[in-house]
């Protein structure tokens, strides 16, 4: 007897493009049978012709600070990345973790999670362990420090390092080399967010494709948006194409808004911003008390700046067609870049995969329902090496979602960031389900995924 079938399910297949009706049966958190499925299941889901899609993978997201929620769960953002149909994402990036990342996979070893994680390790994070100012460049002694951190923590699940270059300007492009060949491991994954953005933006790009090519290591180029959707992201593009071609092994992610969002007190917000965006004060956005709603004036910005530095900004800043271009290339992938505090932040980290398929697939027509996505599923399962996920195929991880694609869009906004889309039916991990019309019936069924869980042979684009 089969554990779990779903009838009635319109499935995409990603090599020939073409949608069949059919049924879906799971048993041991796998799938056996893609067909008629005749064998009776424990529990059957009617999907009604919808779409039954592999779970999104969110290639790039910020995991929560365990129990200091305001939702009475532990959780902070993972209920919001189920509720928009993520089942695994990656945290640890733009070189931060948010807590210690041993803390934070014996707590979900423990206890389970909404959804399952992969993690890197955050040279930043590891610089403030240490004690290295973000204005500050790093000796040869620290380096070997956060060398010796960092190898431990890929040792013990760990699946990369992350840079978050434009949030500590302290550090040199030699100080990345160092520590990346100072790592024992060296089958991992590197992520960056860039040194600068906007007229800076295609230097910076170049710098992580130097990175990866001097290390030999593959590199994931963090919110492509942010970076150069300000009149430079088709010189961008053709660069990534170039190196590609010739051999770089790099790719990037993009999330679907014309808004970026971080701490105010970050260095990305230091003298000079507005000029490099040509945009003025009133382009940020303050997302928590007491200045929630808030656009900033020249004192109002200085004032939280220096009173609220851990308080999370929106920048109004980046053009929306140029955000569509990236997202449309072979080369990027779609990333929510989700961080919450306390509830407040940026609409992204609840949103933006029903509105890829709602607003960007169904009303813009800027990319067609296979290649959105694909670029949700099997291309950042190829990246991170999840060889049993991100396809619909017998033998595969039960992590699916079931859409239907006439009516899934998000609804969280700038005002009310969280809220959950609509248009998902049911989200399953592990064959279970996890959540059944909105509501989250099981938030415990994910589970850390360490780094030797993974095998990624070969380069993502041949």
């Amino acid at each position: 007897m089969y554990n779990l079938k779903i009838r009635n399910g319109k499935i995409i297949d990603f090599e020939k493009e073409t949608q069949t009706i059919c049924n879906i049966a799971v048993k041991n958190g796998k799938i056996v049978c893609i067909g008629q499925c005749s064998e009776d299941a424990e529990k059957e889901i009617d999907a009604k012709g919808n779409i039954v899609s592999p779970g999104f993978i969110d290639i790039h997201m910020h995991e929560e600070t365990i129990g200091n929620t305001i939702d009475g769960d532990d959780y902070d953002i993972a209920n919001k990345m189920l509720s928009m149909g993520v089942t695994t994402c990656v945290s640890g990036n733009c070189g931060n973790n948010r807590q210690s990342i041993y803390e934070f996979f014996e707590f979900v070893d423990r206890k389970g999670a909404p959804v399952n994680y992969l993690s890197f390790i955050g040279h930043n994070y590891l610089r403030n362990v240490i004690g290295v100012e973000r204005y500050t460049s790093a000796t040869k002694e620290e380096i070997l420090k956060m060398g010796n951190l960092a190898s431990d923590a890929i040792e013990k699940g760990a699946i990369g390092i992350s840079f978050g270059l434009e949030y500590s300007p302290g550090i040199k492009y030699s100080e990345v080399i160092d520590l990346c060949n100072s790592i024992k491991d060296k089958d991992i994954l590197l992520s960056a967010h860039y040194r600068k953005d906007a007229k800076y933006g295609i230097d910076s790009i170049k710098e992580l494709i130097n990175i990866s090519m001097e290390t030999g290591l593959p590199m994931q180029i963090s919110h492509l948006g942010s970076c150069t959707a300000y009149g430079m992201m088709k010189e961008s593009l053709r660069v990534i194409e170039e190196a590609v071609k010739s051999g770089v092994d790099i790719s990037a992610d993009c999330y679907p808004y014309d808004a970026f969002s971080t701490y105010i007190g970050s260095s990305v917000f230091d003298d000079g911003c507005f000029n490099l965006w040509n945009k003025s004060f009133d382009s940020i956005l303050l997302t928590e008390e007491p200045y929630k709603g808030v656009r900033c004036d020249k004192d109002t910005f200085y004032k939280v700046r220096k009173e609220y530095p851990n308080m999370l900004a929106v920048a109004f800043v980046m053009n929306e067609e140029e955000v569509i271009e990236a997202l449309k290339s072979p080369y990027v992938m779609v990333a929510s870049d989700g961080l919450y505090n306390r509830g407040q932040g940026h609409p992204r980290g609840a949103g933006t995969f029903p509105r890829i398929l709602g607003k960007y697939v169904r009303e813009l027509n800027a990319l067609s329902l296979t290649d959105a996505l694909k670029k949700m599923t099997i291309i950042p399962a190829k990246r991170l090496g999840l060889n049993n996920k991100g396809q619909i195929k017998e033998g595969y991880d039960a992590d699916l979602v079931i859409f239907n694609p006439d009516k899934i869009i998000d609804t969280a906004s700038f005002d009310k960031p969280t809220e959950k889309s609509e248009g998902i039916s049911y989200v399953i991990i592990d064959g279970k389900i996890a959540l059944e019309d909105n509501k989250i019936e099981n938030g415990r069924l994910g589970k850390i995924i360490r780094k030797n869980e993974l095998s990624r042979g070969g380069k993502l684009y041949d």
